[in-house]
């Protein structure tokens, strides 16, 4: 089965895609990477996107025309990708509602039917909302596909996703969860200061000083101490929080990207030393500002950090194929969750499905999920 998955993150630049085409031999699960790519917001879009992220205030008026145009947004980035047997649309977060630690809502908007109706094709969705509804903190959901592609590695491993909010998966006792902010802030700081989008191959960052007495106050911050299963997003980490946090220290532009920098790379790597990883298989667009990834390796211990690439799974893309994995379990009738990943009381089959221009059949459900899985691109 060929399933497009599609996602814009936390970063919200851009909707990534992967399209891959999924074999299952006994417990063994094939994915032959045929297409990645990823296609830019227009500027307008994104500007309404960011105007609607917390802490401001958007109208019902506005969430309804932001999810028809991020939905057509989606349905153009599909239509790129070629024919496919499903599509699965993680969309775009626009508030992930948290209190005392329970996540008590989430919403993810780009409205399904315009993929559908551009591509004919099934389209599954809403999938967070499952996990919600079952306890759980609605992600990373990126888990279901971690634990089965660690499986086979030796020794203790754990897979560290670096976009707009970084995530840790590690392999045994089997926990997933938001570390902190990845890019969030230095995109924040960033943004603010030069109207660039990020800070492109840690110039800035290399430029500055990492300002000790700032450093510690922001690895005060009370969600680092939180017990897993967590979750966090923006509605934290916004340029709000950043402004009443570092604004009083008055640095230069390039020393607060080199203290938020290594703000991404301590409480990863606090994480990493405490699970005692000997592996730790990274993606997502931190792994390409080569500041971060030397502070990340530097403070991370023993730990040897390989790039997802290693494994056969393109680590710009990395989020995007989990969204097929997840999207093929869907079909199959199989949980994509793993409870003790997002706290949920239990593993349940995630998101909504839009049928596509013909009736709506689905595949019989395997005797089992599969317990391993095995990627390579379709040039290898």
């Amino acid at each position: 089965m060929r399933v497009l998955g599609l996602i814009s993150g936390t970063s919200h630049d851009g909707i990534d895609s992967a399209v891959v085409d999924w074999s299952l031999d006994g417990d063994v699960l094939t994915g032959v990477v045929e297409h990645v790519g990823e296609r830019p917001y227009d500027a307008a879009l994104r500007a309404r996107i960011v105007a609607a992220l917390p802490p401001r205030p958007a109208d019902m008026g506005e969430v309804c025309r932001l999810d028809t145009l991020i939905g057509q947004a989606f349905a153009d980035a599909a239509a790129d990708c070629g024919p496919v047997d499903l599509v699965c649309s993680h969309g775009q977060t626009l508030y992930h509602w948290v209190e005392d630690g329970r996540v008590r809502g989430t919403l993810q908007l780009g409205q399904a039917a315009w993929i559908a109706e551009r591509t004919g094709v099934p389209v599954v969705s809403d999938l967070r909302s499952r996990d919600v509804s079952a306890g759980g903190q609605g992600a990373p959901l990126v888990s279901s596909f971690d634990l089965p592609l660690l499986a086979g590695l030796p020794g203790r491993s754990g897979a560290l996703n670096l976009g707009g909010i970084a995530n840790l998966t590690v392999r045994e006792p089997g926990l997933a969860y938001d570390t902190g902010p990845a890019s969030a802030l230095i995109d924040a700081a960033v943004a603010a200061a030069t109207g660039l989008p990020y800070d492109e191959d840690g110039r800035l960052a290399a430029a500055g000083t990492v300002h000790e007495g700032l450093l510690a106050e922001l690895l005060a911050e009370p969600y680092y101490r939180a017990a897993p299963p967590k979750s966090t997003g923006k509605e934290l980490f916004h340029p709000g929080y950043l402004d009443a946090v570092a604004g009083p220290y008055g640095l230069a532009l390039p020393d607060l990207v080199a203290t938020l920098t290594a703000l991404t790379a301590e409480t990863a790597a606090a994480e990493i030393r405490r699970h005692r990883l000997g592996t730790v298989v990274a993606s997502g667009g931190g792994t390409r500002n080569p500041v971060m990834m030397a502070m990340l390796r530097e403070r991370a211990g023993e730990a040897r950090i390989v790039l997802s690439d290693e494994l056969g799974v393109p680590s710009d893309a990395k989020e995007a194929i989990a969204f097929s994995f997840l999207g093929w379990l869907t079909a199959h009738g199989l949980p994509g969750t793993v409870p003790g990943c997002t706290g949920a009381s239990g593993p349940r089959v995630l998101g909504s499905v839009t049928p596509g221009r013909g009736p709506l059949r689905l595949p019989e459900p395997p005797p089992r999920a599969p317990a391993r899985l095995r990627m390579r691109t379709a040039s290898t």
